[in-house]
């Protein structure tokens, strides 16, 4: 599986087709049934949904996951819901339900995550300027 497009360049006229994304672990939300992943690579976030009903093998790897694994999701691009749309993301109007996963590389919990809008000591982030690299502005 060979990654045919960047997390950020996604939009709705990628509707209907079959993509490849790999990135980091964003976010990770488990709704029950479904798990919500964002997923980030260094051009922006896509939102990435595992459903047992379409995947259960992706199902269960997507519940072991965790912040700053890598991945790689091949999936279907699918447009959001009315009231799913986040106007707060440029691939905010869709999302790709994923067919299949592959863990790339696992990760040890960061000394700060990269996610995070918190003040970050200068030693630690000079010390870990890999994970600083990371962080948004």
């Amino acid at each position: 599986m060979l990654k045919t497009i960047n997390c950020g360049e996604l939009s709705s006229s990628n509707v209907s087709e079959v993509i490849s994304v790999a990135g980091w672990v964003h976010r990770r939300r488990d709704h029950g049934n479904l798990i919500f992943i964002d997923l980030r690579d260094r051009s922006g976030i896509v939102q990435i949904v595992f459903n047992p009903e379409i995947s259960h093998e992706a199902h269960e790897i997507a519940e072991s996951l965790r912040n700053e694994w890598v991945i790689q999701v091949k999936g279907t691009v699918l447009s959001r819901d009315a009231q799913a749309v986040n106007p707060e993301l440029p691939t905010g109007e869709i999302e790709i339900f994923a067919d299949e996963i592959n863990v790339l590389n696992e990760s040890f919990t960061p000394p700060f995550y990269v996610n995070e809008e918190t003040e970050v000591d200068e030693n630690l982030r000079l010390k870990f300027r890999y994970v600083d690299l990371r962080r948004e502005g």
